[in-house]
């Protein structure tokens, strides 16, 4: 797996970031994972603004995985701009949300998700999944960029 570049989780739910972090960890998916808690700290990151203002603009992360129902500013409205901006408008974006409802599926996919995951309630299963999504994203996926890899 393509251990160089960084994962974004954006999650303002504590318990879902820990439980994310663990099934990465039992996973072995061993790239640097950042943890934006709003929509605002999401942005902030992959724009280098606000509190990553230093942060190396070259580097994005491998992929997103992007909560929906977020403080400040919503999943859609960050995935709305990760997709309008030519520096961000094809990095892979996850949604990983407990999210059921249609027009969330339907909006999430229409402005441009990759995938849009329900978090199973069962550990295991959220395990599981988790480490499919590492599986996939870091080394079946070919990305975009070819010197991303």
């Amino acid at each position: 797996m393509a251990t160089d570049r960084p994962i974004l989780l954006v999650e303002d739910n504590p318990d879902d970031e820990a439980l994310t972090l663990r099934a990465f960890s039992k996973n072995k998916i061993a790239n640097q994972v950042v943890v934006a808690r709003d929509g605002v700290e999401a942005l902030d990151y992959l724009f280098c603004s606000g509190q990553y203002s230093n942060r190396d603009s070259l580097i994005m992360p491998a992929f997103v995985l992007l909560d929906l129902k977020l403080p400040r500013i919503d999943g859609l409205e960050v995935l709305r701009r990760i997709r309008a901006d030519e520096r961000t408008a094809l990095l892979p974006v996850v949604v990983l949300t407990t999210s059921k409802e249609h027009q969330d599926i339907f909006e999430a996919y229409r402005l441009g998700a990759n995938s849009y995951i329900r978090k199973p309630v069962d550990f295991e299963r959220f395990l599981q999944a988790v480490g499919q999504l590492g599986l996939y994203w870091l080394s079946l996926n070919e990305p975009s960029d070819p010197g991303s890899r």
